[in-house]
């Protein structure tokens, strides 16, 4: 079995599109597959859209993305898991290939990532860029990740020491426990934080991580950009 878990928080305007893409990809595979969501204290009617989607929702209250990335994989019952951030659409072909991989030996890996709609010239320029160097690091991009299920319980999961880049510490963990590819296939995440935040807020947001060092990313009240629960159309950064 195949289980994909999607962490949410307050995502009811985008979680329907996320998971019709996994549920259409889901269909054309030769497998019995599953879908959670990991509902983490949403206020909005995040969990009633995911029931309405057919998927088996978990709620807690952690406020946190690793956290609620291994509370859904706690309650999956796959062999395989594909983690979908809320935001994100995945393709047949991404998923087929994800699998495919995990099927020849892998023990997980990651895909290239579009944005969606417009977004600033700056993340025009950076997104193939990053994909690049995510790809030259073997590391997955944090909306889409896949790994076995043997694998992810011998890594220990996502660190939740982290509140932020705790795929790259997956990544680094599950390639000790075998290999790791980052796929051609793209999903298409939101481009919905690069257009709330100016480039300069965003630069600011990653240089204070940067300057605090590794416990920067242990403190929630320093990663606006990922916890400040902002949502676009309702405040616009100028």
């Amino acid at each position: 079995m195949i289980s994909f878990i999607v962490p949410a928080y307050n995502e009811e305007a985008l979680i329907g599109q996320t998971l019709q893409a996994i549920d259409s990809a889901a269909q054309n595979l030769d497998e019995p597959c599953e879908l959670i969501v990991t509902d983490d204290a949403s206020s909005d009617q995040t969990a009633a859209i995911a029931e309405a989607h057919g998927a088996r929702v978990i709620r807690v209250n952690l406020r946190q993305i690793a956290a609620a990335r291994n509370a859904g994989a706690r309650h999956a019952r796959g062999e395989r898991l594909i983690f979908v951030d809320a935001d994100t659409v995945v393709s047949e072909a991404v998923v087929r290939a994800a699998v495919e991989a995990m099927n020849r030996g892998a023990a997980g890996g990651g895909s290239a990532v579009r944005f969606e709609g417009q977004v600033p010239r700056y993340a025009e320029f950076m997104q193939p860029l990053l994909v690049r160097l995510f790809r030259a690091a073997g590391l997955a991009c944090g909306c889409f990740l896949f790994c076995t299920r043997e694998a992810f319980d011998a890594a220990g999961g996502f660190d939740e020491a982290l509140f932020a880049s705790e795929e790259i510490g997956m990544s680094q963990a599950l390639k000790r426990q075998g290999r790791f590819v980052v796929l051609r296939e793209a999903v298409t995440t939101s481009g919905r934080k690069l257009r709330m935040y100016s480039g300069k807020q965003v630069l600011l947001i990653i240089s204070r991580i940067l300057l605090a060092g590794p416990k920067g990313l242990k403190n929630r009240d320093r990663l606006d950009l990922w916890y400040s629960g902002r949502r676009e159309g309702t405040e616009i950064a100028q």
